[in-house]
């Protein structure tokens, strides 16, 4: 098992890697493959050997081979969260590779892990990832969860909950007129629905909430934030949506067993 991890493990950095890659180019409409890595200081390209994830970063000391300014925290950050995010995925399979469910929560991972950086860096949504995923989270669920089988009620309990999700932020934005949230949280909260289902999609949103408010008031309380600052409200979404997708069913059945 220690072996299967490591390999996983190895894995999914590597896709936290192109993650990274994703992240830095598609807000500057760049390309993901023709475009060569390079240092964004001195735009010297990077040499392969210094594409290891992780290990390249402490090798390098965090700074670039050729004009020693410093190299961001994001890039070893998101390859190890994404590695050790692998890890836990299989974990939670019993490291049994033949769940298509395994493969789902990968990319769905990875799509979080997206959200949460660009949104966290840019106050960005990107529809590049958000639409394919909606496609893709509902062409998934609704089938995979019905083996074929009562379609009808899946296409309520995912295509219901993100309507339901979507509607919700698109009120908040018609609401404030825009000053609450973007359009793009409108879109990831479609996206969220469709991944996430009915119920799950109300611990998300729980979650994202709280957890929004308690990171906000210590950063008004320590005056890092004002009140009236735009915030990054998809990284917090993301979050909420992480623990609803591996924990939703769980602190659904606790808070039902509760009342």
């Amino acid at each position: 098992m220690f072996i299967a991890g490591l390999i996983i493990f190895i894995i999914g950095s590597c896709i936290g890697s192109f993650l990274n890659v994703l992240i830095c180019r598609v807000p500057e409409k760049k390309s993901l493959v023709r475009d060569r890595s390079h240092c964004p200081q001195c735009k010297e390209f990077i040499k392969w050997y210094d594409l290891f994830p992780i290990i390249s970063f402490f090798i390098l000391r965090g700074r670039c081979r050729k004009c020693k300014k410093k190299i961001s925290w994001q890039y070893p950050l998101v390859e190890f969260f994404t590695g050790i995010s692998f890890v836990f995925i299989a974990w939670r399979f019993n490291f049994v590779f033949d769940n298509p469910f395994f493969y789902r929560d990968l990319i769905f991972l990875s799509a979080l892990v997206v959200v949460f950086v660009t949104d966290f860096r840019f106050y960005l949504i990107l529809d590049a990832v958000v639409l394919p995923m909606i496609v893709f989270a509902l062409i998934f669920n609704i089938f995979f969860f019905s083996n074929n089988e009562d379609v009808l009620y899946q296409v309520m309990m995912f295509g219901g909950a993100a309507i339901l999700s979507g509607g919700f932020f698109l009120f908040q934005y018609l609401i404030s007129q825009g000053k609450w949230i973007g359009f793009g949280d409108i879109k990831f909260g479609i996206l969220l629905g469709a991944m996430l289902g009915w119920p799950n999609i109300l611990v998300s949103l729980y979650f994202s909430y709280v957890i929004g408010a308690v990171v906000m008031i210590i950063f008004i309380f320590l005056k890092k934030k004002k009140m009236n600052e735009q915030v990054a409200f998809g990284t917090f979404l993301s979050i909420g949506a992480f623990i609803a997708l591996f924990y939703g069913d769980q602190i659904v059945n606790w808070y039902l067993n509760y009342l």
